[in-house]
């Protein structure tokens, strides 16, 4: 597939991803990127016997894998639609999931009330590994003052070595992913990247506190958990149909769920980033990588998806602005000066990407023989 960057505005003939995104590329039908990678992954996940007889073969060795012990794989839990549902999936396929919570402080009540609901009536038993409250916010200080459009790294890298770290700890072998790429998509890596040498180098230059509690995730522990241990990462939401008007109304149903208004805005700190700060400072709407996907998935026309982000920008709620900011620890003038530094990009700060594209033909076989997952190499080299 031959790819070309524009360097002038222009958006996907087929999605409504555009050159807001820095990385986007389009081949000769001005198709983007994201939209090739949306097949390599219906490809991969078909939506017929085939696909249905991948999960119940996976379901059965799962099964095994936990034979005689409580519990046969973890599901992390945030209170949103996504989590909820691959928690009440794993249920509904036999499985005997342990819930694990990761509360870095933001928690909107919503989302807290959500989480035990569903447990409860599930019955679901539930970890929660709770942040250093001091340290964490020193960590997400410190990528504020990056200035980078990746705020919310730190959160998500920790989930995830959260994760592993109680699977191991519990001898559990699998995690089951609540992602979707027929409902979320591929995050661009210009907008959201990650990985453990990247946190360490922006707590080195911008943090004040040397990190303790904090479980990174770097090339060490991907060995360890990965190839050592033997944990696997399933994306257990793309082997079914992901209608998310159909899962809001069974979740509601059946496990007294409330929505929080936004996709990801259980917590706080979610709903003050992108509602506010990404597309004020950045001008990046989140919200066109998740209606471009439900878009390729048939779920939205290319009209409405069009309209919805164009026509209805961002609503931000001045009392989470107000809370955010008051939580962080920042007065007004401190808010201002970090708000007003120049946007920079991960680039800019040393992490483990050059390595990454110098040993792509490695990192896509170790995701052919399901050491690594596929989207790592589909997200970050691709």
């Amino acid at each position: 597939m031959s790819y070309r960057k524009e360097t002038e505005y222009r958006i996907c003939s087929r999605c409504i991803m555009d050159t807001a995104i820095p990385e986007i590329r389009f081949d000769e039908d001005g198709v983007c990127q994201f939209c090739h990678i949306h097949d390599v992954l219906e490809a991969r996940y078909p939506l017929n016997d085939s696909g249905k007889g991948e999960l119940d073969s996976l379901v059965e060795k799962i099964k095994a894998s936990g034979r005689n012990r409580k519990h046969d794989c973890i599901v992390g839990v945030s209170g949103g639609r996504d989590s909820i549902w691959t928690l009440y999936s794993a249920v509904r396929l036999g499985l005997r999931p342990l819930a694990v919570h990761f509360d870095n402080g933001w928690n909107s009540e919503i989302a807290t009330k959500n989480i035990y609901k569903a447990t409860e009536k599930l019955g679901v038993d539930l970890e929660t590994v709770v942040a250093d409250w001091h340290e964490f916010r020193d960590i997400q200080l410190a990528f504020l003052r990056a200035s980078t459009p990746d705020v919310e790294v730190p959160t998500d890298l920790a989930i995830h070595s959260v994760l592993h770290y109680v699977a191991a700890k519990e001898n559990i072998k699998y995690i089951l992913n609540g992602h979707s790429f027929r409902t979320e998509g591929v995050a661009p890596i210009g907008w959201t990247y990650f990985d453990g040498r990247y946190i360490r180098s922006v707590q080195k230059r911008f943090g004040t506190r040397k990190l303790k509690d904090f479980k990174n995730f770097g090339v060490l522990e991907l060995v360890w958990y990965s190839m050592i241990k033997r944990i696997k990462v399933i994306p257990i939401l793309n082997y079914a149909p992901y209608d998310e008007n159909h899962v809001q109304e069974v979740l509601e149903t059946e496990l007294d769920w409330r929505y929080y208004g936004g996709h990801h805005q259980e917590s706080n700190y979610t709903k003050f980033i992108q509602t506010y700060l990404l597309p004020k400072k950045f001008d990046i709407d989140k919200r066109k990588t998740e209606y471009s996907a439900l878009l390729r998935s048939g779920q939205m026309s290319r009209e409405e998806a069009w309209k919805a982000v164009h026509e209805t920008p961002y609503q931000f709620d001045e009392e989470i602005v107000e809370y955010s900011i008051g939580k962080l620890g920042l007065s007004g003038e401190e808010w201002k000066e970090l708000y007003e530094l120049p946007p920079k990009s991960f680039e800019d700060y040393p992490t483990l990407y050059p390595l990454m594209k110098l040993f792509r033909p490695v990192i896509r076989w170790l995701t052919k023989i399901g050491v690594l997952p596929e989207l790592l190499y589909l997200k970050y080299l691709y």
